[in-house]
């Protein structure tokens, strides 16, 4: 939920909701607020509950202005309707979208962008998320018509859940809500632990990986009503022939990219940004301190990764070389946080609930506990995710070894998940094949322009297959871990104008002179110290340090041990020891994209298992 003051912003908020249809199974407000409170940290500072007959809404909130004029569920009247809204999110074009419907006849009844949202909503219903620019997840309930719309931004930055209960619906923020309800379990079916070994952490785009839970696709709405539901897409890539020059080109991505920044650092709260020292946290940076004095600065490292770092193909350079760079040209406030061992597998589990399922292990742990470092100094800051998906920076984009291969290219563990699975699993579950097909089901969505040569085809269904697999789980990361925190974290690179815009460019503009994303470190130029402009991808930094990777074999070879561990009916138990021996090798391809080998896929493991257990998951 965006609250609008002054032009002024900040995001955190959960939702929830129930509607049902049939007057002998009514919805619940006590189920609907056991739901709401699983979500405080997305809204810590208020929980309210709005119940008519049919439908019960629940939001928390964080109250930063506007305490009245901004609280929800809202409710308001248009033209002989009346319409009850719960939203996460916020909006960067709120004032436009406002004097548009002022124009319409619209009467606002106070500053915040969450009325804005719900006009939009009552006027244009299922058309409302094409007018705005944002990131967002809202339900609006229509009282006359007893109709509910599920609405979710262009590339899923918001979560939302649901799932079809006895004569009716539950919705969501987040999956531990839902689990709160009386008639959800957590169950996982034969398609669920396909989910789970075959993809994870990714999850096919609208699953919940629970059986019978959900997720509102990225770029839909979903119409609820008693005669069934509809799913819409609002919106899709376009593509076409790109005319602009080199020139041009550049110049209008350097536009676009200050565009951006300049509507994202609106807050009348402190307000900072993550600073890798790679180019895409760097190029926020310094785009933001040329409008905030004393801008404040963050990054992590590990303890002792001066002494354990090891250049590799993945990470070729240590971020904390690059860092003052950037920080003493900008003059910004940078603090640098050094995570503790320690700290790193004690924040596996609750990663882990974060997220509501296993994730990226300890990658995910580490940026829980940066945001509890961050949280202190202010309320929101602006990160770099996105960049490489956007502009193609990840090497699947370029080596042919990886753009050729008949599965998702940043996994190359299909035969390691095979041999991961429990014999009675094993023998019926062709893992690789359900990942293709996926892969393959994804790649002929993506909107193809005729004439094109047949690798820019293939490349641009390698871009398209990226931003709705491996970006989207890295902005369920973002979302999750941030939030968690209750610290708001914007993601500049995701919106959809520059992505509109840059997925036309040419890859002989993106791949100039064998550089990656080369449009926009051109762009930056002069914006950005030469060393940093120029540096290689390096991607987010995970420790190297040998005591955890000791830490976690500890964890796995308990579990090992535990003749009742949950993980034993699911998992291999040789396959798992096997690894437990070698991990400190490290000689492993990833599990997952460039980071989760060795040390890392062991912490999955114990986040699979602390899973089962804290979910009391069910196989069916």
């Amino acid at each position: 939920m965006a609250e609008a003051g002054k032009g002024g912003v900040v995001v955190l908020c959960g939702i929830t909701g129930w509607v049902a249809f049939d007057e002998g199974k009514r919805p619940k407000r006590r189920d609907v607020l056991a739901m709401t409170e699983t979500l405080q940290h997305r809204g810590p500072d208020a929980a309210e509950i709005w119940a008519s007959p049919e439908a019960v809404f629940g939001h928390t909130r964080l109250i930063v202005i506007d305490a009245d004029g901004g609280r929800q569920p809202m409710t308001r009247s248009w033209r002989e309707k009346t319409y009850t809204l719960v939203y996460n999110g916020e909006l960067y074009n709120t004032d436009e979208l406002r004097e548009r419907l002022k124009e319409l006849g619209w009467v606002f009844q106070s500053y915040s962008d969450t009325e804005v949202v719900l006009a939009a909503a009552a006027v244009w219903q299922e058309e409302a998320p094409a007018y705005m620019n944002g990131i967002f997840a809202f339900a609006l309930w229509t009282h006359e018509t007893k109709q509910l719309l599920l609405g979710r931004d262009r590339f899923g930055v918001k979560p939302l859940f649901y799932q079809e209960v006895d004569n009716g619906l539950i919705f969501a923020s987040e999956i531990k809500a839902l689990l709160a309800h009386q008639d959800a379990k957590a169950v996982l079916d034969e398609t669920g632990v396909h989910e789970l070994m075959a993809l994870s952490p990714m999850r096919t785009p609208g699953s919940g990986v629970f059986k019978n839970v959900k997720e509102v696709l990225p770029a839909h709405t979903l119409n609820v009503a008693k005669e069934g539901m509809k799913s819409r897409r609002y919106w899709q890539f376009s593509s076409q022939e790109h005319l602009k020059s080199r020139e041009e080109t550049i110049e209008n991505v350097r536009a676009h990219l200050f565009r951006i920044v300049n509507q994202q650092l609106v807050s009348d709260e402190p307000i900072g940004t993550f600073l890798s020292g790679g180019v895409d946290s760097s190029a926020l940076t310094a785009i933001a301190a040329t409008k905030l004095d004393q801008l404040p600065t963050f990054s992590v490292d590990y303890e002792a990764n001066d002494k354990h770092f090891t250049s590799s193909k993945f990470q070729p350079a240590s971020d904390q070389d690059f860092i003052p760079l950037v920080s003493n040209q900008y003059k910004t406030v940078h603090q640098t946080f050094t995570m503790p061992i320690q700290a790193l597998s004690s924040h596996l589990k609750e990663a882990m609930i974060a997220r509501d399922l296993p994730g990226m292990a300890d990658i995910d742990g580490s940026l829980l506990w940066m945001a509890g470092e961050v949280k202190p100094h202010v309320t929101a800051a602006l990160s770099g995710e996105c960049a490489d998906e956007i502009f193609g920076g990840y090497p699947w984009f370029y080596k042919p070894e990886l753009m050729e291969r008949e599965n998702f290219p940043w996994m190359s563990s299909h035969t390691l998940r095979q041999q991961l699975l429990h014999p009675s699993y094993e023998k019926h579950a062709d893992l690789a094949q359900f990942a293709k097909e996926r892969f393959e089901k994804t790649k002929a969505e993506t909107p193809l322009v005729s004439g094109e040569s047949e690798a820019a085809s293939r490349r641009r269904q390698l871009f398209y297959v990226n931003a709705h697999w491996f970006m989207a789980t890295l902005l369920e990361r973002k979302d999750r871990m941030t939030m968690k925190r209750s610290l708001e974290v914007r993601v500049p690179f995701a919106d959809h104008e520059l992505a509109e815009y840059v997925w036309n460019i040419p890859w002989s503009l993106k791949f100039e002179g064998n550089v990656e994303k080369a449009v926009l470190r051109h762009a930056l130029k002069g914006v950005l110290p030469e060393q940093v402009l120029w540096r290689k991808k390096s991607p987010y930094p995970k420790t190297h340090h040998p005591d955890y990777t000791k830490a976690v074999q500890a964890l796995v070879t308990n579990i090992l041990h535990d003749k009742d561990a949950p993980i034993h009916e699911l998992i291999h138990r040789n396959t798992l020891q096997t690894i437990v021996s070698k991990a400190a090798a490290n000689t492993t391809e990833p599990f997952f994209g460039q980071l989760m080998a060795g040390p890392q896929l062991l912490a999955y493991m114990y986040q699979l298992n602390e899973w089962m257990k804290a979910y009391d998951v069910k196989l069916a």
